[in-house]
């Protein structure tokens, strides 16, 4: 029988509950730098939210592995192109909804595609975070299960060496790495069509875009093998002399060494291929997967030796109960509620921040902070009633 470990699923609540503050702020205008991503290269907190994210769905993989390779063949792929779909299908939903748009006093249909009044093509993203969670966790999924956790461990490192290859010698000679130099951006408009990918830089580039998911994959892959290796070596099993070895303090120690040295791998890396999010790099990859597993080992020291279990422990956990659902939910409520007008700029989303918080004295920031936070304790709510309710949707 395997241990579950209370701290994973802490994690994982945490990465969620993150996830959601960084994208609810009262202004995009008024954010402190630290809840801000990088513009480029380089790194904020907000920069490890997603990729920690990934980290977990790896993780959670890992529990879930031994029940899809006793079922077989059918099952496994039964659940994962399911799971999938599903994932990838809900973040298309929520690019799209909801279907229609104001323009001027009436609401108008949101099309698939269109043309704008300056003549460019605009129309529905297809790729987002909730989209490249799927993808990333698809292909994960398949390598984990027919190629075993050596193998795939070799495999990712064999794609972010690749990936590292093709971004040096795809993308412009001047900078291969900048913005108008990376070569994922042609492959996107050419598959995607330029209507269809994130325009936020000021330009046509997805930075959840299709070259750059594949190091996303093998952040997965790095989760799942962390998940797989907590669970076996804090197991206590006798050596040829009978004496009990391994258990929790032997795990731990074996974590922070391992992520330590990817740390130092992933600054080492950045001197050549710069750690960035928005091309998620393999340096990125590295560095982020180092932090990731040193939190998630002080989690564990913390949560299951020092069984420090209240306060944010109990806050987070919440969250990771219903994670993917709860996510959704904070981009479904504020694009629905989006389309009632209250006044000049105002909605039933925004209204607390627009007419309240944003009068708060001193900095801007204070009162956009304080709405993000009133989101969080909102979407908590909604998390803690469906706990109670032992409601949990499994995505």
């Amino acid at each position: 029988m395997k241990q579950r470990y209370y701290s994973l699923d802490v994690f994982r609540g945490a990465t969620v509950c993150l996830m959601i503050l960084v994208n609810n702020p009262g202004s995009w205008s008024h954010i402190y730098d630290p809840l801000e991503h990088a513009p480029w290269h380089g790194l904020t907190p907000t920069d490890l939210v997603f990729p920690f994210f990934l980290f977990a769905v790896g993780n959670a993989m890992s529990f879930v592995m031994p029940r899809l390779e006793a079922g077989g063949d059918a099952a496994f792929w039964k659940k994962v192109i399911k799971r999938t779909i599903l994932i990838f299908l809900i973040g298309l939903f929520l690019n799209w909804w909801p279907f229609v748009k104001w323009a001027d006093d009436t609401l108008a249909f949101k099309p698939w595609s269109y043309i704008d009044s300056k003549g460019n093509l605009q129309g529905v993203r297809i790729l987002g975070v909730l989209q490249r969670i799927a993808i990333a966790y698809f292909f994960a999924s398949v390598l984990v299960y027919y190629l075993k956790a050596r193998k795939a461990f070799l495999v990712g490192l064999i794609l972010l060496l690749v990936y590292w290859l093709l971004c040096y010698y795809w993308g412009n000679p001047g900078d291969p790495y900048s913005l108008a130099g990376w070569f994922g951006t042609d492959i996107d408009k050419s598959i995607l069509g330029v209507g269809h990918i994130y325009k936020g830089e000021g330009v046509p580039f997805d930075p959840e875009g299709l070259m750059s998911t594949i190091p996303a994959i093998v952040q997965v892959i790095f989760g799942y093998l962390v998940g797989d290796y907590i669970q076996k070596k804090s197991l206590q099993v006798p050596d040829s002399s009978g004496t009990m070895t391994g258990g929790i303090y032997q795990m731990l120690t074996g974590l922070f060494v391992i992520g330590v040295a990817l740390l130092v791998t992933g600054f080492c890396w950045d001197t050549v291929f710069p750690i960035n999010k928005k091309i998620w790099t393999s340096s990125y990859v590295i560095y982020t997967t180092g932090l990731a597993i040193i939190t998630i080992a002080t989690m564990i020291y913390m949560i299951e030796v020092k069984n420090i279990r209240g306060g944010l422990a109990k806050f987070f956990d919440v969250f990771g109960k219903n994670p993917l659902f709860i996510f959704a939910l904070s981009a479904f409520l504020p694009k629905g509620l989006g389309l009632i007008r209250l006044g000049e700029g105002v909605n039933p989303w925004n209204w607390l921040y627009r007419e309240v918080l944003v009068h708060i004295p001193g900095a801007k920031e204070n009162g956009s902070l304080l709405y993000a936070l009133s989101v969080i304790t909102f979407m908590w709510a909604i998390c803690y009633w469906l706990d109670k309710k032992k409601i949990y949707i499994k995505v």
